[in-house]
């Protein structure tokens, strides 16, 4: 099996890698077009801002080539956010892939939210194993409000999507390779996804 982790220069890229090697899988780093279409599994991390993040992926070209993926797809933190409809960070326009806008909290909490929230409603195969109340880790500012295509949810002053669904593509807000058991299961049935 191929997996591609995208480098396109805003994510935590090493941690990801090695929680795949933890699984017993190697993974590639790439921004070649060819090689993330040819991988059976991408994943499509992100740290940072979402401005100068998408301006990252504008520059390397790779927009359109994460839109048309026809493999399973995991957007990862900001990588999740950045296949929304649009964030209010920088006020950046997605890649559209989640009918979603990404928000940010609001300055009656402590921002961004930091460290470990509950898991609840999970909806999809991505959580097969994993059980309502499990605890995954988070660092984020901004957040994707309840939508058709949330598959789970948290709370931190308001509900929202900790992780989307749209067809191949999926999205976690919180960071499954920073997440101890979970994450690794999670990480796991996203691998092994037909």
């Amino acid at each position: 099996m191929k997996i591609v982790i995208i480098n396109y220069g805003a994510g935590n890229i090493q941690s990801i890698k090695f929680a795949i090697e933890r699984l017993g899988y190697e993974a590639v780093l790439s921004n070649d077009v060819e090689e993330i279409k040819g991988a059976d599994k991408v994943i499509f991390p992100g740290v940072g801002e979402a401005s100068s993040a998408m301006s990252k992926l504008l520059e390397s070209g790779l927009q359109n080539c994460i839109v048309e993926l026809k493999q399973p797809v995991l957007g990862i933190c900001l990588g999740m956010q950045l296949m929304c409809n649009s964030s209010e960070e920088g006020n950046t326009k997605g890649l559209g892939i989640f009918d979603v806008d990404v928000i940010r909290y609001s300055n009656k909490v402590k921002v961004p939210q930091i460290g470990w929230n509950q898991i609840t409603n999970l909806k999809s195969d991505l959580f097969t194993g994993v059980s309502d109340k499990e605890h995954i880790y988070s660092v984020h500012s901004y957040y994707a409000p309840i939508c058709e295509e949330t598959i789970a949810e948290c709370d931190y002053e308001v509900t929202y999507s900790a992780a989307l669904q749209k067809e191949n593509f999926y999205g976690t807000q919180f960071h499954p390779e920073k997440s101890s058991e979970v994450g690794q299961l999670i990480l796991r049935n996203f691998l092994t996804m037909k």
